[in-house]
């Protein structure tokens, strides 16, 4: 099995949110599980890695996308149908204040 950074059917692409974005290259069906976003590993900051599918993602109040975890590792998956060319997204907080 070979590693791909992006699963098929997504791509990078410029944001209408900020900067570059997680853009859906082909239709995606609610509750598809799009890869693993962060890896927990004590020896580095913040306790975890950022995968290259985790490092493009957008925040939205009316997002399509939710995490969850299952051990060292947190996925993303849809919460709702994701049409060809649109951004994916997540709501999430940068900071802890």
């Amino acid at each position: 099995m070979s590693y791909k950074p992006l699963p098929l059917g997504l791509t990078i692409s410029k944001s209408k949110i900020e900067g570059l974005g997680l853009f859906a290259t082909q239709r995606i069906l609610k509750n598809t599980v799009l890869g693993i976003i962060h890896i927990h590993d004590s020896r580095f900051e913040n306790n975890c890695i950022r995968t290259p599918l985790g490092g493009f993602i957008n925040h939205s109040e009316d997002p399509n996308l939710q995490t969850y975890s299952e051990k060292d590792f947190k996925y993303i998956k849809t919460i709702k149908e994701v049409t060809t060319a649109e951004e994916l997204t997540l709501k999430y907080t940068l900071y802890k204040l």
